[in-house]
């Protein structure tokens, strides 16, 4: 669908030859445009899921490199045998909310109208997500919804789907929260790398960190990471359908059951 759209912009067949053929310069102007019509009339009819995520080029299914869903091919087994590990920061979507201002733009009516294009009943979401959020603006509950459509649900499915067949699964959730932007960055996308690899002495993740991050987060996720690698275990029960155990990496960090169950539950058979 993109990419006849992006053919026809370019005014060539759509076709990996025709395309390539492309000055790039062109290209990249054709696609920026594309992208930019896409964020300015994110009409599902004509983007379909790219109206809802606004990430017009991504990877697809084309019936040869991926033939189905990959979570498809998980449910089925695809990846039985293999150990992982998986999970997501509680607040993603803040980095591309907080630094830009656009956290603060977010009305009511625009609030409603995303639970409603996600396929949420909106009364029942708004006082779910409220419950743990009771001073929360119409912006921190819609950055709240769009982490867990984009990252949290994704992820919670892939190990829903991998525990039911052979090879361990192990769910955990990054929830220290940065004190840049006035303590508003919250525990956003990629600030959980410097604790991973245990760089938090790396001057250049200060902009996401801030001073001074706390190096026992950091001992605990690099600590976790290398155990996983190495033997297939970081130290955590495993995820089932039944507990849940998820790893929370936060002060203190500790094992949680389900956590922000209500909230999952929401989205059962929609994401």
């Amino acid at each position: 669908m993109v990419g006849q759209y992006l053919a026809e912009k370019l005014g060539v067949e759509a076709t990996l030859e025709a395309i390539a053929a492309v000055p790039v310069d062109r290209l990249l102007q054709a696609q920026i445009e594309l992208s930019a019509e896409a964020f300015a009339h994110p009409d599902p009819q004509r983007w379909g899921e790219v109206a809802g995520n606004l990430m017009p080029f991504e990877p697809v299914i084309d019936g040869d490199v991926i033939s189905a869903l990959p979570i498809k091919g998980i449910a089925a087994g695809g990846g039985a045998g293999v150990d992982i590990m998986v999970g997501t920061n509680t607040e993603e979507e803040r980095l591309f909310m907080v630094p830009n201002g656009s956290i603060d733009h977010i009305t009511d009516e625009i609030l409603a109208g995303t639970i409603a294009a996600y396929g949420l009943p909106v009364a029942d979401t708004l006082a779910t997500y409220r419950a743990t959020r009771p001073n929360a603006s119409a912006g921190d509950l819609f950055e709240a919804i769009v982490t867990d459509w984009f990252f949290r649900i994704p992820a919670i499915r892939l190990a829903e789907a991998h525990s039911q067949h052979a090879g361990s699964t192990y769910m955990y959730q990054f929830a220290w929260r940065s004190p840049q932007f006035g303590g508003r960055l919250g525990a956003c996308h990629g600030l959980e790398v410097a604790f991973v690899f245990d760089t938090l002495d790396n001057k250049e993740g200060e902009p996401l960190t801030g001073a001074n991050p706390p190096q026992k987060i950091a001992d605990a996720m690099h600590g976790a990471w290398v155990a996983f690698a190495t033997s297939g275990d970081p130290g955590w029960p495993q995820y089932d359908l039944q507990r849940r155990a998820t790893m929370r990496f936060d002060t203190p960090t500790e094992v949680m059951d389900d956590p922000r169950s209500a909230e999952r539950a929401l989205w059962e058979g929609l994401r």
